[in-house]
């Protein structure tokens, strides 16, 4: 059995691409001859974040563009996929081809091509569902080629270049014994041909010179007409990698180290909290609860006396104010971190790899909606627990406020997007299908799971809450609320911040994040670490006769989501050159919602351990 955990342990720290496919799932085999289309997906830059879709540039098109219906997290990420011109045959190589005529591109639209190669665009296309990937080779790592997704629109300056000329090389592998063909790989090498460059007969080509490094560029002029021949070149090159390792030149990990680190940062903060909440626990609780329960009324004074926790018996359990409010927020964390915790371990478990595009926005959404049955009867226990009695308005607001917020917020960036005629504006079907999905599935789920936590029994308190509420005492600076909340945030934020960079830089930098059995060991790290930060501060608070410990915990552990904001902008500020009003408001306000998330999720998980622990420590004690 332990030899059984071992593997399993180590299949998900170091996961392979191949355990990104499912059994069941076969790979397409081709024969000799056989035609293979490549897709458009989308253009992307780093500089605006604003996606565009591939015809919005003066590209040669097909007859009829016919496009790919994508499911919701593709149309969230801008992904627009359509047929291109490019045709491929399997095992024919093409030295050069035309992809169309001489395009003769307008005035306003080499302005705009001009001004999309000065924002250094990149171009995303695909071939049997694997990216387009430009190889090269680091300075300091000569021996090491590494892969960039998709390939450079062209060379920005101040007269900008268009690479016009693809040398597309398709690597292959054989199955056996069916002798028949699997594309294991898929580079593009761009060029860029001025006119006079190539000689054409109809539509086959050939470049004028041998020495490639004597052709001429395509300039784009801005407000002038440009004339541009598009073409292409193919290779086909036997491979032996396997089809289902495939992904691993897109997935190669060059950050294990790194990785490791992070994991041993986020380890070493939990073995350092860990010993602080056992000397709590173990020692001083102990101690504690010991002296309380001597039935010596001298003892009993003397232990008063020593800690004060015990003074406030009467007082700890005494709802706080806004229980409406801090309810659904409870809830809305819960519901998260149910979300969080399957979207993790259905990733770890290789169904929602890159391979399949969207996948994971699409499974994190549509669970998000269904956890809100739980999410709703937490809240709806805990509502009733603090004494409220107002389900109805409690329950819809539980399933509104952040879903709500999100929602508007994405609805005014969306206009933005419009008047960019960007590709991640969502269409005004798919804000229906969000709109219905939330309304039609999570507002129902929330409402009705409160219902039934409100119909059933309050949580049981170990102790009576006394009738006039006791005043609490002058608390030492740094237990002050503001300060303890700041300085509760700190050590969650420290537990993860190696692992946000990397999550940042496959957001921003388009690059693909794979390592999910790092991040759910991290995610299970955070939570360990959000539970004892908390209690930690929660036993001073009461020790300090303080008593207001709802809110308080709510905030500790969700502080960090301040620090994780910070981060962003020291992220936004010294390793991306984002340029313009709305890439600068996309960012900060999609990191805003990010830091939102996250900050709801960490704050029910410290609610609820502090809540566990109150009710336990208290529970210890006898009281007359």
């Amino acid at each position: 059995m332990m030899e059984v955990l071992k593997l399993l342990l180590l299949g998900i720290l170091l996961q392979e691409a191949s355990g990104f496919y499912l059994p069941g799932v076969q790979p397409t085999e081709y024969i000799e001859g056989d035609v293979i289309n490549v897709k458009a997906v989308k253009m992307t830059s780093v500089k605006t974040q604003i996606p565009y879709e591939y015809y919005s540039m003066p590209f040669c098109k097909p007859e009829v563009v016919h496009y790919r219906s994508e499911n919701l997290g593709e149309v969230l990420r801008g992904d627009r996929i359509s047929n291109t011109p490019y045709s491929l045959k399997v095992m024919e190589n093409v030295k050069c081809r035309t992809l169309c005529k001489e395009m003769t591109i307008p005035a306003a639209e080499s302005t705009k091509l001009s001004q999309r190669l000065k924002e250094d665009y990149s171009v995303h296309m695909l071939l049997d569902n694997l990216p387009a990937a430009t190889k090269f080779v680091r300075v300091d790592m000569p021996d090491v080629a590494q892969y960039e997704h998709g390939y450079k629109l062209g060379v920005p300056g101040d007269k900008p270049v268009l690479n016009n000329h693809l040398a597309l090389v398709v690597r292959y592998h054989i199955s056996v014994p069916e002798k028949r063909y699997r594309i294991v790989g898929f580079e593009v090498q761009p060029l860029s041909v001025g006119n006079g460059q190539l000689s054409v007969d109809g539509l086959t080509c050939g470049f004028k010179t041998a020495d490639m490094k004597t052709i001429k560029a395509q300039y784009i002029e801005a407000g002038k007409e440009n004339k541009v021949l598009y073409s292409y070149s193919v290779m086909w090159m036997p491979s032996n990698l396997a089809w289902a390792s495939r992904w691993d030149t897109y997935l190669a990990l060059k950050d294990g180290q790194v990785h490791w680190f992070s994991i041993i940062n986020s380890l070493t903060i939990v073995l350092f909290l860990s010993g602080i909440v056992a000397i709590i626990l173990v020692r001083t609780l102990r101690r504690d609860i010991a002296r309380y329960n001597k039935l010596d009324e001298e003892d009993i004074d003397d232990a008063i006396e020593e800690t004060g926790w015990k003074l406030v018996h009467g007082d700890v359990f005494r709802p706080p104010v806004n229980i409406k409010l801090l309810s659904a927020l409870i809830g809305t964390g819960v519901q998260l971190f149910s979300m969080a915790v399957i979207t993790l371990s259905l990733a770890c478990l290789g169904m929602l790899s890159p391979a399949s595009r969207g996948a994971l926005m699409s499974v994190a959404i549509f669970l998000f909606a269904f956890m809100g049955m739980f999410g709703g009867y937490m809240a709806g226990r805990l509502y009733r627990t603090l004494k409220g009695d107002n389900w109805k308005d409690t329950g819809v607001l539980c399933a509104v406020l952040f879903p709500g917020f999100a929602g508007a917020c994405c609805f005014l960036l969306n206009f933005f997007l419009w008047a960019k005629q960007s590709s991640a504006a969502l269409p005004f079907t798919t804000m229906l299908a969000l709109l219905a999905l939330w309304l039609g599935i999570s507002l129902p789920l929330v409402v009705g799971g409160f219902y039934f936590g409100f119909r059933k029994q309050p949580y049981d308190h170990p102790v009576r809450t006394n009738q006039i509420p006791r005043q609490v005492p002058e608390q030492v600076w740094y237990m002050g609320r503001e300060v303890s909340v700041l300085l509760a945030g700190i050590l969650p934020f420290c537990a993860v911040f190696i692992e946000l960079f990397f999550i940042l830089t496959a957001i921003w930098e388009n690059r693909f994040y794979y390592m999910f059995g790092f991040l759910l060991l991290v995610f299970f790290i955070l939570v360990v670490v959000c539970c004892e930060i908390t209690l930690v501060i929660v036993y001073f608070m009461l020790c300090g006769e303080n008593y207001h410990w709802w809110w308080r915990s709510w905030m500790m552990s969700g502080s960090s989501a301040i620090y994780v904001f910070l981060y962003s902008v020291f992220y936004f500020t010294s390793k991306l050159s984002i340029a313009g009003f709305v890439p600068t408001l996309l960012y900060f306000t999609y990191s805003f919602l990010m830091c939102a998330t996250y900050g709801l999720l960490t704050g029910g998980i410290g609610f609820y351990a502090s809540y566990w622990f109150v009710a336990n420590i208290y529970g210890a004690v006898k009281i007359d």
